[in-house]
């Protein structure tokens, strides 16, 4: 019966709760930086971590990011950065993208700073090794991209008593009203994280045979939304 109640609570709150609900505390965090505040705090901040100022620029950067070598660029909105932007800074093959594309998949779903998509969704990511990409890309006008969702603090602790809870051969009433609450608010905290917290990868074409991946790390928070139109 608990079970059924739970289900059916979960189902009740992903259609009924409203956007505007959803907690603005937790940002989505670049190298545990969070993806905020002005561009020349955020310049300062990657540079802190290694990165350095291309040479007669202003506000890209470049170095290293998970063993290759890149390129950073800042998005902002009235001047809140919303964006940071990663891209390889040199191109590979057709044959190489597409085993860094699968590879970088397969990391995304291993960490446990992200939500877990179903294998459904995952296996719709991945690329074939039989596929031609640049036929896909050229005239079907494909985009190869994948996206992931960090998980908030919150939403962390909320799932670690759930689990402990979950965990006990029988809970008591309060333990069990307990249980209903956590569901609710880790239902709520996770569609927090998925319409702001997102994390997508893409394959760019920068020629012929020549690409290179590109990941966004986005705190939809700050993004436009037509506020000024």
């Amino acid at each position: 019966m608990l079970k059924i109640l739970i289900k059916t609570l979960q189902i009740f709150i992903m259609i009924s709760l409203p956007l505007t609900s959803y907690s603005q505390n937790d940002k989505t965090h670049f190298l545990d930086i969070p993806v905020d505040g002005f561009k020349s705090e955020m310049i300062q901040k990657l540079k802190a971590k290694g990165y350095t100022l291309i040479p007669n620029s202003k506000d890209i950067l470049e170095g290293e990011f998970n063993g290759t070598n890149v390129i950073l660029s800042i998005n902002t909105n009235n001047n809140k950065v919303w964006r940071i932007i990663v891209g390889e800074a040199n191109e590979t093959d057709e044959t190489n993208i597409k085993i860094k594309f699968n590879n970088l998949i397969k990391q995304f779903t291993d960490n446990q700073r992200y939500l877990k998509e179903a294998d459904t969704t995952i296996a719709k990511f991945i690329i074939p090794k039989d596929e031609d990409i640049s036929y896909e890309i050229l005239t079907k006008e494909k985009r190869y991209e994948a996206i992931f969702y960090q998980k908030t603090l919150k939403y962390d602790s909320l799932l670690k008593e759930k689990e402990l809870l979950l965990a006990k051969e029988k809970l008591n009433d309060k333990e069990k009203q307990r249980l209903l609450d956590l569901i609710s608010e880790s239902v709520t905290e996770s569609i927090n994280c998925i319409y702001n917290n997102p994390v997508w990868f893409m394959i760019q074409q920068k020629g012929y045979d020549k690409y290179r991946i590109v990941i966004f790390y986005e705190n939809k928070h700050n993004k436009a939304n037509g506020e000024g139109l």
